[in-house]
């Protein structure tokens, strides 16, 4: 049982709080009294250090699409370790990866690959920058784009200082300069007049606009149709440019969020899926924009991007075989799986009248202990002061699942992969229905 502070994993923590603040290197993975340790993965199931077997349900965050040492990447990986492991001359490997992008993605003409989604991200900001001229950024008041300076402007804003609703003030992240938010304007979620007048008011400096269709941060909200409509043609009218955040949403449809909603931006971020479970991040977008900032063939490419690992062969051979694996019919199957899990969650909640709300698309399912989240950021953190119990509810339910044998995101995220099986998803509802009567 959870906690059992003879274990394993309680001995590691302490040893790893001598060398590592909080015991590991992810804000994301630590929860009280300790985390656990893992030790092994295999299809849709990890093992802790102390032998425990739990259901994968969050997949390292969305990156595992096809769940652990699936074998046909794990063949891919060894067989590309037994050639060369890194190297400073790109690789077939690399033009691969990058076809299956292109092909599938209807933004994007070229990539160019880094390391991480926070990575890509930073550089689709830098090129809108670079190729407007301009230096404002617009981005969703509480959406999270990644550690950047100018991405995580107002990602957990100080209410003190966050301005009026229908006006966000931006609030640089803890450890920013202030410039960081001077050059960032914020828009309200889904309030598509409200937002289309701030872009107006700074049209003339405006470079670029970046969106997650998908919004995790806020309870996985969807963006409107109207508000990605309007945000395409006031990016379009003033010569800025959209930049869809796909790290995340990609899963959203085959061809991506931006396959999915109709939007085509001109520059995406990428990152997760697209690397087989091993680090990644990219960005691609329309040809004429990709050239004219990367392109070194006529002298110095007027932004530069270097980076010891980008495309590495690593992860362009594993990320090749994940993308191919990663067809119509699996895309059409995961998101069934989802579909399973977000209405057996709903009949939870039903059966047991508990207050909570189910939210969602495709393989990214949210399960949270009150009514209504999402909508705005101060939609959630008026939720969150209306229902303070919630956080000690997630908290209960999230251990009890623990203890049960499935391991989700604590706050209440449930991220899929190809390895699961109905089975698995009917496992995680049964035991939901308990967790529920628990509470």
């Amino acid at each position: 049982m959870f906690p059992n502070e003879k274990s394993k994993s309680a001995a590691l923590y302490e040893q790893a709080l001598k060398v590592l603040p909080g015991g590991n290197s992810r804000h994301t993975v630590f929860f009280q009294p300790y985390p656990i340790y893992a030790a092994r993965g295999e299809g849709a199931r990890i093992w802790d250090v102390d032998g425990v077997s739990r259901l994968d349900f969050i997949n390292n965050y969305s990156a595992l699409i096809h769940g652990h040492n699936h074998p046909e990447i794990v063949a891919a990986i060894i067989a590309q370790a037994q050639k060369l492991l890194a190297i400073s001359l790109p690789t077939p490997n690399e033009i691969d990866l990058a076809n299956i992008i292109c092909e599938r993605l209807p933004g994007v003409d070229q990539v160019r690959f880094t390391n991480s989604g926070t990575e890509g991200v930073m550089m689709s900001i830098k090129a809108a920058r670079a190729y407007t001229g301009r230096r404002l950024i617009a981005k969703v008041e509480g959406a999270y784009h990644g550690s950047d300076d100018t991405a995580s402007v107002s990602t957990n804003p100080n209410t003190a200082l966050w301005g009026e609703e229908l006006a966000p003030v931006s609030v640089p992240e803890m450890g920013s300069g202030p410039g960081a938010a001077a050059d960032v304007i914020l828009l309200p979620m889904n309030q598509t007049e409200a937002s289309r007048a701030i872009l107006r008011a700074h049209s003339a400096q405006l470079a670029g606009v970046i969106i997650d269709p998908l919004v995790k941060n806020l309870g996985y909200e969807m963006a409107t149709p109207d508000y990605l409509a309007m945000l395409r043609e006031e990016t379009s009218s003033s010569g800025a440019l959209l930049i869809f955040d796909e790290v995340y949403s990609l899963r959203l449809g085959y061809g991506g969020a931006q396959g999915a909603t109709g939007i085509v931006p001109d520059l995406s971020a990428m990152g997760k899926i697209i690397g087989g479970g091993l680090p990644v991040g990219a960005v691609g977008g329309r040809e004429d924009i990709m050239t004219a900032l990367f392109d070194p063939r006529k002298g110095k490419a007027k932004l530069g991007h270097g980076g010891t690992y980008n495309a590495n062969p690593m992860t362009m051979a594993a990320g090749a075989v994940a993308m191919r694996l990663f067809d119509r019919a699996a895309f059409d199957r995961l998101s069934a799986l989802g579909d399973r899990l977000r209405a057996g969650l709903s009949e939870a909640l039903a059966i047991t009248r508990a207050e909570g709300s189910v939210r969602g698309a495709t393989s990214m399912v949210g399960f949270f202990h009150m009514p209504g989240r999402g909508g705005t950021y101060r939609d959630t953190i008026r939720s969150r002061l209306a229902y303070p119990e919630a956080a000690v509810k997630a908290e209960k339910f999230f251990r009890y699942m623990l203890n049960n044998g499935v391991l989700m995101g604590a706050p209440g995220f449930f991220v899929l992969s190809t390895a699961l099986t109905e089975g698995d998803i009917d496992y995680v509802l049964d035991h939901a229905v308990k967790a529920l009567r628990t509470l």
